[in-house]
């Protein structure tokens, strides 16, 4: 194919040659495709030096086909069409038959609320679209949108121009404990202090939200590098764990004798954004896929519900 690329043949002068050919005249070939004479001479010689040789002979007042441009007529007949119309024609997608492997970026909190019901509601409405599911979260989301993700869902800082981006939900923080072990009627600041705590490190390190956010230092028993082992941790220990709310409805179902307080600091949730490569616009199957995320994230609880006890 690319030493097809590199030869000196523009395609559309094969649309010209067919319509002369079928015309037997450049004049009326030239009304035909809204052109002037001497653009679609100037095609037809153009055509006839790629190809090397006279395609049309003077013939009465038209044009009559030679031999080697009879054999050009039928091989653009069999396949100009075919090409004109890929070109043209939308694409058709139906979930019920799309066949196809989606790269999701996911953050540990999204792939907590979000997974679940996104894999359902595909197993419904397009059962052969499969989904692998990639860690990523803001610092590298831009990098593995780069690296072929269909999209993500995280908090995102700056993307480049290339990357849509659409608001999905804009959570707070909750405090989770377990109320068998941490007997606070209301939490205060100095309590939530005084106690230990287990952060999600994605610096591999003891810093947590709070930290990152507002420069307060908490007294860590334990880091983690993800939400998912946060009810386990915090189960049966005195224990605290500030994470979003959405996270801590989800860990509240596995762990219904967990209880959420309101977080004694002023620490403002950050917007989970969908993002996926402009490029991928137009693509029927993305579209849809964006679309249930979307819809699942509509209905998630707003206003706080996940904080109250």
């Amino acid at each position: 194919m690319p030493k097809v690329y590199g030869r000196d043949l523009d395609l559309n002068l094969l649309r010209v040659f067919a319509v002369v050919a079928e015309c037997g005249s450049v004049t009326e070939a030239a009304a035909r495709l809204y052109l002037t004479q001497p653009a679609v001479s100037a095609a037809l010689r153009r055509l006839t030096t790629a190809v090397g040789a006279p395609l049309f002979a003077r013939q009465g007042r038209g044009l009559a086909l030679t031999g080697r441009g009879q054999r050009l007529r039928a091989t653009v007949a069999a396949h100009l069409p075919p090409l004109i119309e890929a070109a043209l024609t939308p694409a058709t997608f139906d979930p019920r038959t799309a066949a196809r492997t989606l790269r999701l970026g996911l953050s540990d909190a999204a792939e907590v609320w979000l997974l679940p019901p996104l894999v359902k509601a595909l197993a419904a409405a397009a059962p052969a679209l499969r989904v692998v599911a990639v860690p990523v979260q803001f610092r590298t989301v831009a990098a593995a949108l780069a690296g072929g993700l269909d999209a993500a869902v995280t908090v995102a800082d700056e993307l480049p121009a290339g990357i849509r981006r659409q608001a999905l939900y804009r959570g707070g923080f909750t405090c989770l404990f377990d109320p068998r072990h941490v007997r606070v009627r209301r939490l205060t600041e100095a309590a939530y202090f005084a106690h230990e705590h287990v952060v999600v490190s994605y610096n591999g390190d003891l810093r947590g939200v709070v930290e990152d956010m507002l420069g307060k230092a908490r007294t860590v028993r334990c880091a983690v590098a993800s939400f998912a082992t946060i009810g386990a941790l915090i189960e049966g220990t005195a224990l605290l764990a500030t994470v979003p709310e959405l996270v801590a409805a989800q860990l509240r179902a596995t762990h219904p004798r967990l209880r959420t307080a309101p977080v004694p600091l002023p620490l403002a949730g950050s917007a989970i954004e969908l993002a996926w490569p402009a490029a991928a616009d137009d693509d029927p199957v993305g579209q849809f896929v964006r679309g249930q995320i979307v819809a699942i994230a509509g209905r998630l609880p707003r206003g706080g519900a996940a904080a109250r006890r």
